[in-house]
């Protein structure tokens, strides 16, 4: 929640600040939509401004606080940038601000190593902030969050690889086995089929000697009488 409040103080007081020293009347009407929540027609106006005059670090940077605003963190990084390289190099306080609030875009666009350069460039120029130095070990830890999630990642893709090639050495000889098991049935029906045709032989004979000795029995055998002389 500090993290939240942060960015949300350090937006506002920025504007406000930028606000009352400005005297260009595009700007003007543009922290007017700012400060009112307007921030896509504050986008507009700024953007006006920067039309006709685009070295105005003021119109840059609170550009980047209305694209800020709507969630466009490249966009809005991008202007605290332009606004950072437009600020006179005497003024480091302002140009503090500006790589502070890139630090908030990269932070928020997931971006952390960025962010973290951002950080450093703010606090070099404002050795003093509380803040800068808090988001800094945020914007660290969750960097290092990030990694050890990559390195999780990396390893489950490993150990599938690992099991997808198990796999595919195991898939010859599962293949070898599934074909001994298939010849083998084989034998076993081929050998099945024998032993029917054997045993329908031997009930053939059995019903032919039967059919035989039936035969036999209706037709017995004519003995012949010899002859009286």
């Amino acid at each position: 929640m500090k993290y939240i409040a942060i960015i949300i103080v350090i937006l506002y007081s920025s504007a406000g600040i930028l606000s009352a020293q400005n005297d260009n009347s595009q700007i003007r009407k543009g922290n007017k939509q700012y400060k009112e929540g307007k921030f896509k027609e504050a986008e507009i106006d700024y953007r006006k401004a920067l039309e006709t005059a685009p070295k105005s670090f003021k119109g840059e940077y609170n550009l980047g606080n209305s694209l800020y605003k709507q969630s466009n963190w490249e966009e809005a990084g991008r202007s605290y940038m332009n606004s950072a390289g437009k600020m006179n190099y005497k003024d480091a306080s302002g140009k503090a601000a500006a790589y502070y609030n890139l630090g908030n875009s990269y932070l928020k666009a997931e971006k952390y190593a960025e962010g973290i350069e951002a950080y450093k460039q703010s606090l070099r120029l404002n050795p003093n902030d509380q803040d800068t130095r808090y988001n800094l070990s945020y914007a660290m830890k969750k960097m290092q969050q990030q990694q050890q999630q990559q390195q999780k990642n990396d390893q489950n893709k490993d150990d599938q690889k690992d099991n997808k090639d198990k796999q595919q050495q195991n898939q010859p000889q599962d293949q070898k086995n599934q074909q001994q098991d298939k010849q083998q049935q084989q034998k076993q029906q081929i050998s099945k089929q024998d032993a029917e045709r054997m045993l329908q032989a031997l009930k053939n004979d059995e019903q032919k000697t039967i059919d035989k000795v039936k035969k036999q029995k209706v037709n017995p055998v004519q003995v012949q009488v010899e002859k009286d002389w």
